[in-house]
């Protein structure tokens, strides 16, 4: 169920409130780390992708040379130390209107010519020079109308050109606003990009360091984790996963009193195609998936297979297993069947309140949710954690079985 989980980076929502927080934490740590696989595999493969077309590069034969002082010196000037300094959000002004006006002047210098030529074209035809004035004297009524309608145009062409110098001029000045507006916004652009940059560095070194620290202590659990993987192989509590069940034919255990229930739970939405415990709140499909699945295993006996194990109760919920192992003292356990998945949850008292541990009952084997040692029976399990601890960290042992309340089994209709 983990290495399907991992797979697919998705855990029910209804399977992680059947986990405790170290068993979380763990979870957290193993799925870390398969991102970080996956990252380094694309790493990888693009810097070989990019390895195969790098280019050479070139030898440039371009220099540097540095201005020098007095003293022969590399000449340095640091603004603002002059009293005649000007700030730099000044000069900077300064620098981008000179520089919306230079524009500006060449734009309007180019229009002005533009202005020019057209009128040029249109009044060059209207000059007329009166080349013989002496022989046209008696034309001097007409030639009179004609200097008068020369005047008019000239009058007319000088109108033409204030108009279009008007023209220019407001043109000018407000390409200058125009371009001097664009800098501006450029320049703050750039402002934003910088504090963007320092945010984004300063997110980046806090994720570094917490990676750091989740490394640690995923290192830290793996040691554990082999430590006691040891331990159990020489124990010789660690059974091969081939081991065959079915050909075991038993009897069936006497029928027990019938007990009332009216635990009630809503549908849990199921996500397809997933091979680990599924997820289920129909209490006749848990019933039904224990007696012809789990039944035949035989994993709720003891060792010699004569009666139930004390520690085993049926499907009962939190709060239930919770009101059990308040009258016992801290060390007390039991396992029960969950109510929420086709699985069981470890219940524990421990010397600060009530642990639970989710038990992934796939493939015919059962182990720890986070854990990687695996067991064939639930009886191998808890032999197991009565020496060894839970968790590495909290040193929880299984010390004494809570068992059922007199006259009442809680696992009857498990079995009837």
């Amino acid at each position: 169920m983990l290495q399907q989980i991992l797979t697919n980076m998705f855990i029910e929502p209804e399977l992680l409130a059947e986990l405790n927080e170290e068993q979380k934490q763990v979870l957290f740590f193993k799925m870390r780390e398969e991102q970080v696989r996956r990252w380094r595999e694309r790493e990888t493969g693009l810097e070989k992708e990019e390895a195969g077309t790098v280019k050479p590069r070139k030898v440039s034969g371009k220099t540097v040379s540095w201005l020098k002082g007095s003293d022969n010196d590399v000449w340095v000037w640091l603004m603002g130390e002059h009293p005649d300094d000007k700030p730099y959000d000044q000069i900077c002004d300064e620098i981008m209107a000179e520089r919306a006006a230079n524009q500006a002047q060449k734009e309007a210098k180019e229009f002005r010519a533009k202005k020019e030529a057209e009128i040029e074209k249109r009044f060059s035809g209207l000059y007329v020079e009166q080349e013989e004035t002496d022989r046209q004297k008696q034309a001097c009524k007409a030639a009179a109308l004609e200097q008068n309608k020369q005047a008019e145009l000239k009058r007319y062409e000088a109108e033409e050109r204030r108009k279009a110098e008007e023209e220019v001029r407001r043109l000018e000045d407000k390409r200058a606003q125009q371009i001097y507006m664009d800098l501006k916004e450029v320049q703050h652009q750039g402002k934003g990009q910088d504090k963007e940059e320092k945010a984004w560095q300063d997110s980046l070194r806090k994720s570094k360091v917490a990676d750091q620290r989740r490394r640690s202590l995923a290192k830290q659990t793996r040691e554990d984790n082999r430590r006691r993987s040891l331990k159990a192989l020489e124990r010789g509590r660690v059974a091969a996963m081939t081991k065959a069940f079915g050909g075991q034919t038993t009897a069936l255990p006497p029928k027990a009193k019938p007990r009332k229930l009216t635990l009630t739970n809503e549908p849990i939405d199921q996500r397809p195609n997933m091979r680990h415990s599924v997820s289920s709140s129909n209490r006749e499909e848990i019933i039904r998936w224990f007696r012809e699945q789990q039944l035949p295993l035989r994993v709720c006996f003891q060792q010699d297979q004569t009666c139930i194990a004390p520690w085993f109760h049926g499907i009962i919920s939190l709060q239930e297993a919770e009101d059990f192992l308040g009258s016992v003292s801290p060390g007390g356990f039991l396992v029960r069947v969950s109510e929420r998945i086709l699985g069981y949850v470890l219940s524990y008292r421990s010397q600060e309140g009530f642990k639970h541990f989710l038990i992934d009952a796939a493939d015919n084997c059962y182990m720890l949710l986070g854990d990687q040692i695996k067991f064939t029976s639930l009886e191998e399990l808890v032999e197991y954690h009565k020496d060894e601890p839970l968790t590495a960290s909290g040193g929880e042992r299984l010390l004494m079985a809570c068992g059922q309340k007199p006259g009442n089994l809680d696992y009857s209709e498990l079995f009837t």
